[in-house]
């Protein structure tokens, strides 16, 4: 897509709370795991070990916020969100 000055506009795909993806003008600053249902910062230390080992980008996904993850049922990272994942973790208890 382009402006009316001709720049182009940079798109970010993210899914959103029905856990449908769509298109962005504005980046996620969320990043998760599609199969694990796990979100988490996008410099989250495990996350970035996962994508050095290989295979995890694929399982990708990314959120605008953290109300959109947890909607679409992905729980908060324990190593990067320590305080929201005991949250999280005292509710289902």
């Amino acid at each position: 897509m382009r402006t009316k000055t001709g720049n182009a506009v940079r798109t970010w795909h993210l899914t959103g709370p029905d856990g449908q993806s769509y298109d962005s003008a504005q980046a996620g600053s969320l990043g998760g795991h599609r199969r694990s249902r796990i979100y988490g910062r996008l410099d989250c230390r495990a996350a970035l070990q996962a994508i050095a080992r290989g295979g995890y980008v694929k399982q990708r996904v990314f959120f605008l916020d953290k109300a959109d993850a947890e909607a679409a049922g992905y729980r908060p990272c324990a190593v990067c969100l320590p305080r929201d994942y005991a949250a999280w973790k005292a509710k289902k208890i």
